[in-house]
């Protein structure tokens, strides 16, 4: 039997965009020590999927040991990859994904159905108004069994397909966005890593320091007490010295709270004392062939690669809103044993095809399209934006490259230079040619000097990784942290 039905059809699937790429901002500050650098990364900004602070959460893994845990930056990353809250969101948003595309996958799959019926029925015939003289007023009990499979089969449906191929794309879409958000727990934890051995370099160095003058304090008082110095100049030591203590005390603060941060990056129970086992590297950086750099990068970018999906997506959800004017055919029978009971049943059943055509639903139709198009329209400009950022991304990482390499080399002379000076002014004083002032002034540009050389060394590495990120091969950092 063929029935035709007439129906008001309006159903509107929404494209769900997989999380893009924005620019984030992962600088650490270390209350009075180094600044953390501001480094360019993507994170996905979904509701559902990971955000930027999430990069910066984990699970814990483990409990605290007893003894310190020597941690390489290889050992980080390798927990950062594992326990990363931003790469455990970013596989459930897979796993989300890829649900949705199971579930519109099964409305083009024919469904069956099995029902098994066992009926036991009394019928009282005076109720239902069938009063006959000298005839049972109440019928029963009787009943019968009933086994039956049932089959439904949209056989032509176009909006469905379209659906399914907006939830393919979007699957497509989240698992580039996984494999992405691998790529930035690299770069997250590499630079909470590279922050802390910057703040163990600037400990050391202001220890150094507060020795230097606790040598330049003796020396004064000494003078002082023999009368060859004026009081002066042991109360200018005293002061440099506690000063620099001061100093040391927000240095070490610094270091525990970065310590704390890389912890959180990585699952490592907050109460696990650890030691970092690698220290910053210097290596000059080669010069690249821009554009050849800019091709790889589109060529490797992930984030890149996943936004083309969610356009793929957008062109077939606003395909499927034209599809919905089209009629649909459907196909739906069933056949099974009915009878008194098994022995005395007998197979019966029954096809039906189904033409379903929307009429009267203009304006719904009208606006499903409108709705789809607009949202085609975001994801090309989206599009077109993102290629524009992954080019920017290159070259702003090779600036920093650049700069930060000239200022690791005058950082390094200048504390050369700051170092002969203090010895040169320490030298005067103790043979009684000047006063101590000039010894001060030594030892704060010599604290300056290292301070300047430990951030530019810090960001010289933070920019090679930044680098590494934009080119989609973060993973491969050690190539750019040892020279490339």
């Amino acid at each position: 039997m063929i029935s035709f039905e007439y129906r008001k059809k309006s159903k509107f699937h929404p494209c769900v965009l997989m999380p893009g790429l924005a620019v984030l901002g992962l600088g650490m500050l270390a209350a009075g020590g180094l600044d953390g650098q501001q480094i360019s990364g993507i994170a996905p900004s979904s509701a559902s999927g990971p955000t930027a602070q999430s990069f910066q959460g984990s699970v814990t893994a483990g409990q605290a040991s007893g003894q310190a845990l020597d941690l390489t930056l290889d050992e980080a990353i390798q927990r950062g990859l594992k326990n990363n809250l931003g790469v455990i969101l970013s596989a459930t948003q897979t796993a989300s994904a890829r649900g949705q595309r199971l579930s519109q996958l099964q409305a083009l799959l024919p469904s069956v159905d099995f029902t098994a019926k066992d009926t036991v029925m009394q019928t009282d015939l005076a109720a239902e108004g069938l009063r006959i003289p000298g005839f049972p007023t109440i019928i029963g009990p009787f009943g019968f069994q009933d086994f039956r499979a049932m089959l439904n089969w949209s056989l032509i449906d176009v909006s469905s397909l379209r659906s399914y191929l907006v939830a393919q794309h979007n699957f497509a879409a989240a698992q580039l966005s996984a494999e992405d958000a691998r790529d930035l727990v690299v770069l997250t934890v590499g630079n909470a890593y590279l922050l802390a051995v910057a703040d163990e370099t600037q400990v050391a160095s202001v220890e150094a320091q507060v020795a230097t003058s606790k040598i330049s304090l003796d020396q004064a008082a000494a003078n002082h007490q023999a009368g060859t110095a004026p009081l002066l100049d042991e109360l200018r030591a005293r002061v440099d010295s506690q000063t620099l203590q001061q100093q040391l005390i927000v240095a070490r603060n610094s270091l525990e709270k970065d310590k704390l941060a890389l912890a959180r990056t990585i699952g490592l129970p907050l109460a696990q004392v650890f030691n970092l086992s690698d220290k910053a590297p210097y290596t000059a950086f080669d010069q690249l062939d821009i554009d050849a750099t800019i091709r790889q990068a589109h060529a490797n970018r992930k984030d890149l690669a996943a936004m083309v999906e969610q356009v793929k997506a957008a062109e077939q959800q606003r395909k499927a809103a034209t599809a919905d004017r089209l009629p649909t055919l459907g196909f739906s029978g069933d056949y099974g044993d009915i009878g008194v009971n098994v022995r005395h049943s007998h197979g019966t059943g029954d096809v039906t095809g189904t033409i379903s055509v929307p009429l009267f639903a203009e304006f719904a139709l009208r606006g499903e399209a409108q709705m789809a198009q607009a949202q085609l329209d975001t994801g090309k400009a989206q599009l077109s934006d993102k290629n524009a950022q992954v080019d920017a991304d290159i070259r702003d990482a090779l600036l920093d490259i650049q700069s930060a390499q000239k200022l690791v080399e005058v950082a390094k002379s200048s504390v050369e230079l700051a170092n002969e000076v203090l010895n040169e002014a320490q030298q005067r004083y103790a043979n009684g040619v000047s006063d101590n002032l000039a010894v001060s002034q030594a030892e704060q540009s010599v604290a300056q000097a290292d301070s300047q050389y430990v951030a530019s060394l810090y960001r010289h590495n933070v920019a090679k990784l930044s680098l590494a990120r934009a080119l989609g091969s973060a993973q491969s950092y050690r190539n750019y942290l040892g020279g490339k």
